[in-house]
């Protein structure tokens, strides 16, 4: 399934990605953002359970934000996850 979330207090305004039935997650794209970082972590998390990422990427900030891309995408996984258990 292709999931789109809309991010909230970071300079990425979206993120897409595929989520297959175990939950794994492949294609991430930011729209937006630091474009190079944001390539780099889809490329970190590809294949990776939704568990997986939003273990380690969660409650990652950015400067003074209390959010960021990364805990963005932690929170988009674990929502789609959450949609798929359903």
């Amino acid at each position: 399934m292709n999931y789109s979330f809309k991010t909230s207090g970071t300079c990425a305004t979206g993120i897409t990605f595929d989520i297959d039935d175990d939950k794994k997650i492949t294609n991430v794209k930011f729209q937006g953002g630091c474009d190079g970082n944001l390539k780099a972590i889809g490329i970190l998390v590809d294949g990776k359970s939704a568990e997986e990422i939003s273990s380690a990427l969660k409650g990652n900030t950015c400067g003074f934000k209390k959010t960021s891309c990364a805990d963005q995408l932690a929170i988009a996984v674990t929502e789609a996850a959450a949609k798929i258990a359903g």
